[in-house]
C-alpha cells in the first residue's frame, strides 16, 4: 500500500500520485469499517497527525496527572469526604479513565498515520470515549442540580446522603454503559474517523435506523443535560441576586456601607464554587460542540465532512478531561488548600483567606448559609 509520508503527500499536491487517498494507509481488516464518503479525499499532510499526537499526549499527561491528583486529594482528605463531593471524584476518575483508555492509541496512530491497533480496538477505543464522555456530562449534570439543591432550596431541600450518591453514580454508569453497549448489537457501529487515527459512532451510514441513535443519544447526553443545566444555574444566579439585593437593603436601612457577617461570607463562598461548576460544565460543552455538529452535519448531510475536521473534533472532544483538575486546582479553595499541604511545590500562590468556603458538594447547610428570598 505504501507509506502516504510527507513525500508522497508532497507529490499527490504537486499533481503526481493523484489515485492517492486518505484511506491508503488502512490495513485492509480495517477497510469494511471505512466509509465510502472518505475516499474522495486525498491523504493530509503528515505534519497534521504529528500535531495531533504530540497534542493528545501533552493532553494526555496532563488530565492523567491532574485528575489524579484530585482523585487522590478528594479521598484523602477527610474535610472533603462529603456526599456530594463523590460526584466530583466521579467526574475526575471519568475523566482519568477517558485519557488513559484513548491518549496513548490515539498516539501510536498519528505515528503510523492510520489505524492500526485493528477492528476490535477500534470499536472499544469508540467506545470507551462515548462512556467517558457520557459519564462526565451526567457527573456535572448532578453536581449542578446539587448547587441548585443547597443554593436555591436551601433549609427546604433534602440533603444529599452518601448513599443517595452512591446511587446518583450507580445511575450514571448504568446510563452510558446501556448507551455505549448499543453499537455492538446493530444499533450503530463504532467507525474509523476521517483522520483514520481515531473511532467513534458512525455518522455517515444512510440508513435511519443508524441515524436515529445518533439523534436519540444526542438528545440524551448533550440537549437534555444542557436544559438541566440551564434551568439550575437560572435560579441558582437569581437566587443570589436576591440575596445580594437583600444584603444591600438591609445594610441601607442599618446606615452602613455593607453587612459582611458569617452569612454572607458563607453565601459568598457558595457562589464561588456554583461559579466554579459553571465554569467547568461551560467548557465541556465547548469542548463536545464541535463533535456533535460533526455528528449532525453528517446524518443530514448538511455539509461536506473533511478529515481535517475530525481531528477539531477529536482534540478538543478529549481536551475536556484535562479541564476539570485545572479549574479545581485554580479556584477550589479547600482543594487548594489541601494541595498546598500534600505537594507545596505545585502551588505558587499562597493559601486561600477564604477559609470559610465549603467543598463544591456541601449539602448540609445551616440558616446562614440560605440565601434570603425575593
Amino acid at each position: 500500500m505504501g507509506e502516504p509520508n510527507f513525500v508522497a503527500w508532497a507529490a499527490q499536491r504537486s499533481g503526481y500520485g493523484g489515485n492517492l487517498t486518505v484511506v491508503d494507509k488502512v490495513p485492509p481488516d480495517m477497510l469494511h469499517l471505512v466509509d465510502a464518503h472518505w475516499y474522495q479525499f486525498p491523504p493530509m499532510n503528515p505534519l497534521w497527525h504529528g500535531i495531533l499526537g504530540f497534542v493528545i499526549g501533552v493532553l494526555g499527561f496532563i488530565s492523567v496527572v491532574g485528575n489524579g491528583m484530585v482523585i487522590y486529594i478528594f479521598s484523602s482528605t477527610k474535610s472533603l469526604r462529603t456526599p456530594s463531593n463523590l460526584l466530583v471524584v466521579n467526574l475526575a476518575f471519568s475523566d482519568f479513565l477517558m485519557m488513559m483508555a484513548m491518549s496513548p492509541a490515539m498516539v501510536i496512530n498519528c505515528y503510523y498515520e492510520t489505524w492500526v491497533l485493528g477492528p476490535l480496538m477500534c470499536e472499544l477505543y469508540g467506545m470507551a470515549g462515548s462512556l467517558f464522555g457520557c459519564g462526565s456530562i451526567w457527573s456535572m449534570t448532578f453536581i449542578a442540580l446539587d448547587r441548585y439543591n443547597v443554593i436555591v432550596k436551601g433549609l427546604s431541600a433534602q440533603p444529599l446522603t452518601k448513599k443517595t450518591a452512591m446511587l446518583r453514580i450507580l445511575i450514571i454508569w448504568v446510563m452510558a454503559i446501556g448507551w455505549t453497549l448499543a453499537p455492538f448489537f446493530g444499533w450503530n457501529r463504532y467507525v474509523p474517523e476521517g483522520n483514520m487515527t481515531a473511532c467513534g459512532t458512525d455518522y455517515l451510514t444512510k440508513d435511519w435506523f443508524s441515524r436515529s441513535y445518533i439523534l436519540i443519544y444526542a438528545m440524551w447526553v448533550y440537549f437534555t443535560p444542557l436544559l438541566t443545566i440551564i434551568y439550575s444555574y437560572w435560579f441558582i444566579v437569581q437566587a443570589v441576586a436576591a440575596h445580594e439585593k437583600s444584603m444591600r437593603e438591609q445594610a441601607k436601612k442599618m446606615n452602613v456601607a455593607s453587612l459582611r457577617s458569617s452569612e454572607a461570607a458563607a453565601t459568598s463562598a457558595e457562589c464561588k464554587l456554583a461559579k466554579i461548576a459553571l465554569m467547568t460544565i461551560s467548557l465541556w460543552f465547548f469542548a463536545w460542540t464541535p463533535y456533535l455538529v460533526t455528528n449532525f452535519t453528517g446524518i443530514f448531510e448538511s455539509a461536506k465532512i473533511s478529515p481535517l475536521a475530525t481531528i477539531w473534533c477529536s482534540l478538543f472532544a478529549k481536551a475536556n478531561a484535562v479541564y476539570n483538575p485545572i479549574v479545581y486546582g485554580i479556584s477550589h479553595p479547600k482543594y487548594r488548600q489541601a494541595l498546598q499541604k500534600k505537594f507545596p511545590s505545585l502551588v505558587c500562590t499562597g493559601g486561600s483567606d477564604d477559609t470559610t468556603s465549603t467543598a463544591s458538594g456541601v449539602t448540609n447547610v445551616t440558616t446562614d448559609e440560605k440565601p434570603a428570598s425575593a
